[in-house]
């Protein structure tokens, strides 16, 4: 049965989506098209009519999975009268820590980007320049066309901590990396000496 375009277009967006997540929680390589396709409720059949490759995938899909990242971020700085509290908020803690598949691509797939191709590499490099963005923003920082070394030390920071806590199984010491870093990103944050 022939499928319509709108439809078409649906199920690409879906494919793309569960892609997005499936990534995060199993890496690039820990999922193959069958079971990709089959996470979507479509058949392997149609993968090929969409996407050229599984490397076509895994960029589009990491490119969505940066964009909501970043989203999120402005989504939660928008909510508070201190943003960047806010983004700690949510993003230093325990819920984010065990959010594998919906959680921040960085942590998930940092490490998995840097061996892929330049077009999946890509989105990651665009991901990372958003949240340098939005941290300056967030802590009125003067605009250049570089990011600040406040914001670039900030995201180093709360993309390892989160890694590490994951990589814990005693959660009181995954929960003490979250907090660490917490405060050191808020002193790091009001000092006037790192620009």
């Amino acid at each position: 049965m022939r499928v319509s375009r709108a439809q078409a277009e649906e199920n690409r967006e879906t494919v793309i989506n569960v892609a997005s997540r499936l990534f995060r929680e199993r890496g690039f390589d820990g999922i193959g098209l069958k079971d990709l396709m089959k996470g979507a409720g479509l058949t392997q059949g149609g993968f090929y009519k969409q996407f050229s490759s599984k490397e076509h995938l895994a960029a589009l899909a990491s490119s969505r999975a940066m964009e909501s990242a970043t989203r999120r971020w402005s989504t939660a700085a928008a909510t508070s009268s201190d943003p960047l509290e806010a983004v700690m908020s949510f993003y230093l803690s325990m819920g984010h820590r065990g959010e594998m598949a919906d959680g921040c691509p960085l942590v998930a797939l940092g490490s998995d980007a840097v061996r892929q191709s330049d077009e999946v590499r890509h989105p990651f490099e665009e991901g990372v320049a958003a949240h340098f963005e939005v941290l300056d923003e967030l802590m009125n920082e003067a605009k250049s066309s570089n990011p600040s070394a406040k914001a670039m030390t900030i995201l180093s920071l709360m993309v390892g901590a989160v890694t590490l806590s994951r990589i814990m199984g005693d959660k009181s010491l995954a929960e003490g990396i979250l907090d660490a870093a917490a405060e050191e990103v808020r002193r790091i944050a009001h000092r006037e000496d790192v620009v």
